[in-house]
This record gives structure tokens, C-alpha cells and sequence, in this order.
């Protein structure tokens, strides 16, 4: 199953048997102090900085989030779309939790988005669904709902199959434009986290084929060399038929750990995109 997001120049196919797709993470002012103070003065110039950081280490499309505190964020989200759009030719995953933003957001855009997210709580499914059928977009859909977030897979499978119930036999969305998020959780709060959500991600691939995708650097939290843990949790994940992952496309050790399991998995024929890619070390 393909599932295509696009700018006006650019479509990127996220599929089992594509290679796998790098959202970059880092247009978010979530933890960045400086970051939000120049978005509340309306200063976005540090996007600009970060779009360059992300497709230099690789990705494939950029997650854009304008969440700040007493800021006006469906215009500071619509004002950052344009901005990315006329800086790079990357689709973009419109990220909110706000539904005039993600109106705003997909009112400026450009293309077919990516939209992040919903859940299977009945009043974000009612405001959100209908701004992604208008507007033709891909969801990234959560499997969680009012009683918060799962640990067993098995509760997380029914979580999906609850989504495609609603999202697809429902609304009417293509089940190629799901993307189905299985919520990584930090490995050190819960030690058979990562265990669940590889098999939640494996039952999903057998049952729907569905395009799969996470927050990756939630996994490491509160951990040291978060980078290292990351990587290991991301090729496992792609292992498990995972297709996606929003995460640090700056980070050199993430990114060639799922460009390496694109070669382990035969997505990288003979290493052709392995060898393209590959940079000697620079010499002291």
C-alpha cells in the first residue's frame, strides 16, 4: 500500500517496499526556549536554518509545528508552510493539536499534506476528518483514545482497527491515506514498550497493510546517548514493517540506521542508495 504525500514539484511514495521515509522532526518549538521567543516576536528566521539542517542529513519530508504559547498559531502555522514551500520543494506534515491551525495550515498549503494527527476520540476524529476529506490530505492517525495510551499491543491493534473503522468506513478516506502512528514510549518508563510496539506494528502489516510511522526520539527519553538508542530502536521498528518515522533527520547514527535497514530489507537494491549516500570520515 502507497501512500503519496506531495509540494507543487515533489511526491514521496511512503510504502513497504519504498524506501524508508525520514519526516524530519525539528520544525517544532517544543523544548526550545530561544526558538519560541522569536516565534512569539514573529522573528521565523530559525525555520529556515532548520530546513536547510534537515535536508542536508536526509529527509524526505518535513514535519512543520508552530505550537508556542500565547502566540497566534493557526497564522504563525500558515506563515511557516509558506515559508518552508518557497525555501524547499519537501512535502510537508502539517502538525497540530489545535484544528483552526490545521485549517489554516491546510489552507496555505501547497500539494497533498500529510496531517498529524488524530486519535480515536470521537470529538478530534468529528473537527479533524472533515478538513482532510476537503482538502484530499493523508492522516497520521494515534492509537490511543480517552483512556489514554496502551501498553499491550493487543489493546493498541483494537485502537486501529477502531480508526479504520471510522476513518475509512466512515469518512470515506482511502485506508492509503492512514498512516497508522503506534505511539513509541520512553524505554525507560516502561521496560516492554518498544517489545509492544513492534508487535502492534507487525499486526497491523499482516491484517491492513497499512503505512506505518512514530515520534522515534520519544523512545530515548530520559536516557543517555538517546542518539545510539534511537538508531537501534528505529532499525528494529523498520524490521517490523515500520515505513516511516518522524524523527532527528540531523542525527548521522539515526539516519544511516534506517538507510542501513533499507539495504538489510532489499529496499536499497545492491546498496545503490547505501553507497550514494556514504561519505568517507573527514580526515583529522
Amino acid at each position: 500500500m502507497h501512500t503519496t504525500v506531495s509540494s507543487p514539484s515533489k511526491t514521496v511514495v511512503i510504502g513497504d517496499d519504498q524506501p524508508f521515509c525520514i519526516i524530519g522532526e525539528r520544525i517544532n518549538p517544543t523544548g526550545r526556549t530561544a526558538f519560541q521567543e522569536q516565534l512569539r516576536a514573529g522573528d521565523l528566521s530559525q525555520v529556515l536554518v532548520d530546513v536547510d539542517e534537515q535536508i542536508a542529513g536526509g529527509a524526505h519530508i518535513l514535519d512543520v509545528n508552530m505550537g508556542v504559547p500565547l502566540a497566534d498559531e493557526p497564522a504563525l502555522l500558515a506563515e511557516a508552510i509558506r515559508l518552508v514551500q518557497e525555501k524547499c520543494d519537501l512535502p510537508i506534515c502539517i502538525d497540530s493539536s489545535v484544528v483552526e491551525a490545521l485549517e489554516a495550515g491546510l489552507a496555505a498549503y501547497q500539494g497533498k499534506a500529510l496531517v498529524n494527527s488524530v486519535t480515536c476520540e470521537e470529538d478530534r476524529l468529528e473537527a479533524v476528518l472533515p478538513l482532510v476529506k476537503e482538502h484530499g490530505a493523508a492522516i497520521i492517525c494515534l492509537t490511543n483514545g480517552d483512556e489514554g495510551i496502551p501498553v499491550p499491543w493487543e489493546e493498541r491493534f483494537e485502537f486501529c482497527k477502531k480508526l479504520v473503522d471510522i476513518v475509512h468506513g466512515k469518512w470515506e478516506i482511502p485506508l492509503e491515506d492512514m498512516v497508522i502512528d503506534t505511539l513509541a514510549m520512553p524505554i525507560g518508563a516502561e521496560p516492554m514498550s518498544a517489545y509492544h510496539f513492534f508487535k502492534t506494528i507487525e499486526a497491523i502489516k499482516v491484517e491492513f497493510g497499512l503505512n506505518t510511522t512514530c515520534g522515534a526520539s520519544n523512545t530515548s527519553f530520559g536516557m543517555p546517548s538517546r542518539h545510539t538508542l534511537n538508531a537501534t530502536f528505529l532499525a528494529m521498528a523498520a524490521g517490523a514493517g515500520m515505513t516511516s518515522a518522524i524523527m532527528d533527520a540531523r542525527s548521522e547514527e539515526c539516519v544511516k540506521a534506517v538507510r542501513g535497514s533499507d539495504v538489510m530489507l532489499g529496499k536499497d537494491e545492491y546498496g545503490i542508495g547505501w553507497i550514494g549516500n556514504y561519505r568517507p570520515p573527514a580526515k583529522a
